[in-house]
Parts: structure tokens; sequence; C-alpha cells
């Protein structure tokens, strides 16, 4: 082993690399973060990273780490000549839409989003044409072509002060697509579904699937514990949690609580970073991997670095991008 790569895995250790569950083994890792690293200064890159992604990814090469949120202010004006956007599709295509003379490159273009492919902009316009003075909120998690035919679009941590900013001018909003986190929505704002607010029969293929029974199994064992759901969870589940919202809201509340447990009820990515962040708390495992996040590798954005592969690139028509540009800064300007 040369002393480069001995250094990055004791670089790799104090980040936290070695207490969490990695595929491959550190000396192969540092291997391929050192030369991702070196790449990155070659090619005047970045790496954004969600959450969700890889650890080894996390750890090892991101620029920036958060939710779609951060990462979509994180991009604006970023100074590189190129990003590379690891997470999924529809994220690497908000990066390309507020930095049109950036090069973006994600890894997998087959990294896709289940709650993204359940609406096309056809079925938008198909809504807008049934309810015509109601204005569209849409979810991050969709496609340019989407983003192009909304009013506003709005994130995990943002989405209920944004609808609320809207419902004072409008008595009937469209939210599109997480048919679970209108529903969440709807009753916090104590709105009607299918008066006050259309939904769209779109949700995540992660967040789905949680048992509610494991909660109160878990409570009987740890009293005292936090349990924290993502807002894309089905209200079957946030019924039954402590506290409802987005990944990085979910940090905040770890970082100002003393709970003697936190359950995160979300993808496992979240609580593998807890776990790194906030090392003297403890954490009980609930969680399910996204097959989508999980597809970028270390080899993926090595390989992706070296070969800048037009397959690999991210483009978005500038007759959809400057509408969906329109609809983002929209979000940005009401959740300030």
């Amino acid at each position: 082993m040369n002393a480069d790569i001995g250094n990055e895995i004791l670089r790799l250790k104090e980040k936290g690399l070695s207490k969490l569950c990695v595929e491959e083994s550190l000396e192969k890792i540092a291997a391929l973060t050192l030369e991702i690293n070196k790449l990155k200064k070659e090619k005047k890159a970045v790496i954004a990273a969600h959450v969700y992604q890889r650890p080894e990814i996390i750890l090892g090469t991101a620029d920036f780490v958060g939710d779609s949120y951060k990462l979509a202010k994180d991009c604006v004006g970023v100074d590189a000549e190129i990003i590379v956007f690891c997470g999924v599709n529809f994220m690497a295509e908000t990066a390309k839409i507020l930095n049109p003379k950036k090069r973006v490159f994600i890894p997998r273009k087959d990294a896709g989003c289940s709650l993204s492919d359940s609406i096309k902009a056809e079925d938008v316009r198909n809504l807008k044409k049934n309810y015509p003075s109601a204005p569209v909120v849409t979810y991050i998690n969709t496609s340019a072509d989407v983003k192009a035919e909304s009013d506003v679009i709005v994130t995990s941590s943002n989405a209920e002060k944004i609808l609320r900013k809207i419902f004072e001018k409008n008595k009937q909003v469209i939210f599109i697509p997480d048919k679970y986190m209108g529903k969440n929505l709807a009753d916090k704002l104590n709105k009607k579904i299918g008066t006050d607010i259309i939904l769209w029969d779109g949700s995540c293929v992660v967040h789905e699937k949680f048992d509610p029974e494991i909660i109160s199994d878990y409570r009987k064992k740890y009293p005292d514990m936090m349990v924290m759901a993502h807002s894309e969870c089905p209200s079957e589940i946030i019924k039954k949690v402590d506290f409802m919202g987005s990944t990085s809201d979910m940090l905040k509340q770890i970082e100002n609580t003393n709970a003697s447990h936190y359950m995160l009820i979300t993808e496992c990515g979240l609580g593998e970073l807890a776990a790194v962040k906030y090392p003297n708390k403890k954490f009980i495992a609930m969680c399910r991997l996204c097959p989508y996040m999980k597809m970028i590798t270390l080899e993926n954005i090595k390989d992706t670095l070296l070969n800048l592969k037009s397959e690999n690139e991210i483009f978005v028509e500038e007759s959809v991008a400057s509408k969906a540009k329109k609809s983002i800064e929209k979000m940005f300007e009401f959740a300030e």
C-alpha cells in the first residue's frame, strides 16, 4: 500500500466511514476516492450527493450533501465547470435548469424515481383543464417537463409553508404527484381532499411500504424514543410518529433534542449519515433501501469524470428549462 492510499484511508476513517456498512474494503474505496478527488480538480468539477447515496460517496467525494432543496440551492452559481450529480435524474435536471451554462452529468442515467415516473406533462395539462382556476403546486420529485407545467415547486422541507401562502389567495390548489404527502399536508392545513386540494395518484416505492405496527412494538421497548418520518410516508405511519418532515428537518430535530433513541422512517442513507453526524446519539434502524439512489457507485463516478460521455450528460430543452426555472425560482421566493 502506498502512502497516498494510506493517508486517504485515515481520512475516510476520520470521517466515520469505517463504522458504516460498505461493500468494498477501505483500501479499494480509498484508491477510488483518491482518484476521483484528483479528477475533480483536473476537470474543475464538483460532486453533489443526496443524503440517500452510498456512504463512501457522501463521505469520500461529495462537495455538497443534502436533500433536494439544499442541493438545488447549493448548485446555484457553483464555482465549477462541471457538476456531477449523485442522485436521481430529476435532481440532475434541476441542477442543469439552474445552471444552464455548466455541464451536468449523472453517473447512472437509469437512476430514476417511481414518484417522478408516475406523472407526465400531459397529465398536468389535463389537470389544469379540469381545474382552470387552481394553481399547480408540484413536489420537486418530478421531471423537467412536469415542472415546466407548474406554478411553483416545493420540497418536503418547505411544502407546508408554501401551501399556506398559496391558500391565502386561492380556494383550491392542485398538489402533485405524491398522494401521501398531499394527504398529510391536507390534514395539517385542515383542507378537504377533492375540494380544497386536488391530488394525483403517485407514491414513492420506498416510503409507502413501512409497517406502522413496528413503531408500536419499539415504543414498548424504548418509551422515550423519538420517531420521525418522511412526509412521503402514508398517513397510517404519520399518525404514529412524533415528527414529520424532510431529511434535513429530521437532522435538525436530532441536533436540537435529547431523546433516548431516534427512529428514522425513511431511506437507509439518512440513518447512516445521522449515525456519523451524531455519534453520541442512539438510532433504531427502520429503513428501506432506494434501488435507484443506491445504483451509483464510486466506479461510476470515476468513469463519468474520466470520459464525460454524452450518454451521462443532462440536457433540458431551453423552452422547457425556462418555464421550469420560473417555477423553481418561485419556490425560492416563497420559501425565504
